[in-house]
């Protein structure tokens, strides 16, 4: 039984949540299950989290769902955590998907190897010659109102107010790969060789140039404290170009990989939960 003096975590996450071809539940509960070797552990929903967090010396976000589904509630959160400086892992800092897609259009313009996305009519001209292009909300999540459009339709598109969606050329790539750290250190990489069957995901070797692609955007976003994934993809050309990078809650895929490998991870967020509660 896990001893008094241990330090409390309240981890955050939905075990009833639905997602597509995957349980999000078993991954943490796995988790949980062995944070408890160094922490004592509670769960919660994301919906009880302000109401609980300051019974405990740190809050841990995990497979807690796209927020836009309980926006006012995580707001709240956020805001009561950073009045309370209450301890977050992920800290709430970052740049990327935990504010929105605008970063898209940040790294786009500051010249990273990124999709293209624009989010104004005026600016449509700069993308890339495609067959098709992706729409999707500044603010969406999993999929939530992607949609795809011939070039001939950009000129006619509803941008919204303050460019609600963003626009990108559906690039025809060779394969996915996804980048994992805890904190600022790499910890495997995983890659789907059919484009058309993203979470079916299997071990991938990245060489030097690989991890120093994933390593510019998370040093990038200059978070401390906290688990990120840089999902990529291989253009035809041999190029990789991001196409997402999840700092709030990103999914691990930890049954697939070897459990030396998945120790080895448990071991790294541990000392990293450590490292948090010490700052």
């Amino acid at each position: 039984m896990p001893s008094a003096a241990q330090p409390r975590v309240l981890y955050v996450t939905d075990l009833a949540y639905p997602a597509r071809g995957r349980r999000y539940c078993d991954e943490d509960i796995f988790l949980s299950s062995r944070l408890r070797e160094d922490f004592d552990i509670a769960l919660c929903h994301p919906l009880d989290a302000a109401a609980l967090m300051d019974a405990f010396d740190a809050v841990v976000v995990r497979n807690s769902g796209p927020v836009l589904h309980y926006q006012a509630a995580y707001d709240a959160f956020a805001r009561r955590a950073a009045e309370g400086g209450v301890r977050v892992y992920n800290q709430l800092t970052g740049k990327a998907d935990m504010a929105g897609k605008q970063y898209l259009l940040d790294l786009t313009a500051a010249g990273f190897p990124v999709i293209p996305t624009v989010d104004r009519a005026e600016d449509a001209g700069r993308l890339p010659a495609a067959d098709e292009y992706v729409v999707k909300p500044k603010l969406g999540a999993d999929s939530i109102g992607l949609r795809f459009v011939p070039r001939e339709e950009l000129a006619d598109l509803s941008y919204g107010p303050s460019g609600s969606v963003l626009v990108q050329p559906r690039i025809r790539f060779r394969y996915e790969v996804s980048f994992y750290f805890v904190d600022d250190a790499f910890q495997y990489a995983l890659h789907a060789p059919d484009p058309d069957r993203r979470w079916e995901l299997v071990p991938y070797e990245p060489t030097a140039e690989d991890l120093a692609f994933a390593q510019r955007f998370v040093d990038w976003n200059g978070i401390e404290h906290g688990i990120q994934r840089v999902d990529a993809c291989r253009t035809p050309e041999g190029e990789l170009l991001l196409v997402e990078l999840e700092d709030l809650n990103p999914y691990l895929s930890l049954d697939l990989v070897d459990p030396r490998t998945r120790d080895a991870f448990v071991d790294a967020f541990k000392a990293a939960l450590h490292r948090l509660l010490e700052s």
